[in-house]
């Protein structure tokens, strides 16, 4: 049955296809370590006790119908509040836009400012700006980053790129990388987008800065999370950050997110949501909305989980540390945020006991999956090359001891291959 052409042509997701394959060993009753999935088991990493309790007292209370479409004002209130207690960030409710989780906010944020054919320009590794490019017929230009920079892009790497383009997105700290910006460079980018949007023209659409920050409130030891408009507050104009609960609260399928800058985009943004009908549910709302402001009750939520994602994230690092001074090919990024561990496994070329060659960093992925009982997800996911032996590992759908159970299944399959 013959279906539209951005049907046959869009991509599949890397991380469905990597799922397909611990599913099958998982279904012939195998363990997996499973460090694919940006998520948490909520066996292990549950939502806050009160917010629970707030969205059971929600329903209770019969907060089910349609929420506004730019999400309830006691939320975008609260979340104005949020904001400039952590970050510093004056917006108002008007500024706010909620979500059913940032995705819908990422993809009305390219709705509002890029057309067809447009430029819009972002790192590899990233997470699916190449996807929402494809889905909008942009031009997206991959902007290949470098381990010595934690593969965060610089502004020098960025800069060839930029002319004429409709949107730049980033994001710190990054999916896939857990890697962060710091102040320097990302002021260097700021005054890369301030510089171009001075030689835009009346009637020309300016350089619009997508910037994501949904895990910045999970940041490791002295690490700080930085945001263009603090660093340079001539871009509040330009800047649209996408930002919510799901990773800061281990939330992912309550689906609150929230979007907010400049309120002519946000509007726009808000009749392409409410199109979509990506409202977040009403009851979640209400019962976000009264948590957020509890500082107390955050703050130790949330060092509770930051202690327990970094000492997953540490035991990771650590035991791949340990595997590089004992003379093994592989390497790894200190965490710095999110629930990410950047991981060297630089094994392609090598053979298997049963004689197969690894061709790329896949097939060293299924190996490991096959042998260590382990997975992770190739950078070539997120916009690399296939030859470029990087991955993610995420931690939080793993308790710390099947990380630590894992690392000595790993040097033993990496030991087979000749």
């Amino acid at each position: 049955m013959k279906v539209s052409a951005l049907a046959e042509n869009l991509r599949g997701s890397e991380i469905i296809k990597i799922a397909g394959e611990i599913n099958e060993l998982k279904r012939q009753g195998q363990n997996i370590a499973n460090l694919t999935i940006g998520d948490y088991d909520s066996n292990i990493y549950p939502i806050p006790a009160e917010l629970k309790q707030g969205i059971v007292d929600a329903y209770a209370d019969n907060q089910t119908n349609y929420p506004p479409a730019d999400g309830v004002l006691l939320l975008r209130e609260s979340v104005s509040v949020f904001l400039n207690k952590r970050l510093g960030l004056d917006y108002k409710p008007n500024q706010i836009l909620i979500s059913g989780g940032s995705r819908p906010l990422i993809y009305s944020t390219y709705l509002a400012v890029v057309d067809e054919g447009d430029k819009v320009v972002f790192p590899a590794p990233s997470w699916n700006n190449n996807h929402y490019c494809d889905l909008l017929k942009a031009e997206g230009v991959m902007v290949q980053t470098k381990p010595e920079n934690n593969f965060m892009p610089t502004a020098d790497e960025l800069r060839p790129h930029i002319k004429g383009a409709a949107l730049l997105a980033l994001c710190s700290p990054l999916n896939p990388t857990g890697t962060m910006f710091h102040k320097k460079d990302l002021e260097e980018i700021c005054d890369m987008v301030i510089a171009e949007n001075k030689t835009r023209i009346a009637d020309q659409k300016p350089l619009y800065f997508l910037y994501d920050q949904i895990y910045s409130q999970l940041t490791f030891g002295d690490n700080q999370h930085f945001d263009p408009v603090t660093l340079r507050p001539e871009l509040k104009d330009y800047v649209i950050f996408i930002d919510g609960a799901s990773k800061c609260f281990a939330a992912t399928g309550v689906r609150v997110g929230w979007g907010f800058g400049p309120a002519g985009v946000i509007d726009n943004m808000k009749a392409i949501v409410g199109h979509m009908g990506a409202w977040s549910p009403k009851a979640e709302q209400v019962a976000m909305a009264k948590y957020i402001v509890e500082d107390d009750k955050v703050n130790g939520y949330l060092d509770t989980l930051k202690s327990r994602v970094q000492a997953s994230l540490n035991a990771l690092h650590n035991g791949f540390q340990e595997l590089k001074a004992d003379g093994f090919n592989v390497d790894s990024i200190a965490p710095m945020g999110a629930i990410y561990l950047t991981l060297k496994i630089d094994y392609s070329s090598k053979t298997t006991p049963d004689g197969t060659v690894l061709k790329d960093s896949a097939d060293i992925n299924f190996y490991l999956i096959k042998e260590a009982k382990i997975a992770f997800v190739p950078f070539s996911a997120f916009g690399t090359d296939d030859s470029v032996n990087w991955f993610r590992a995420s931690v939080g759908a793993c308790t710390l001891e099947d990380i630590e159970q894992a690392i000595p299944r790993i040097r033993v399959a990496l030991s087979k291959l000749v």
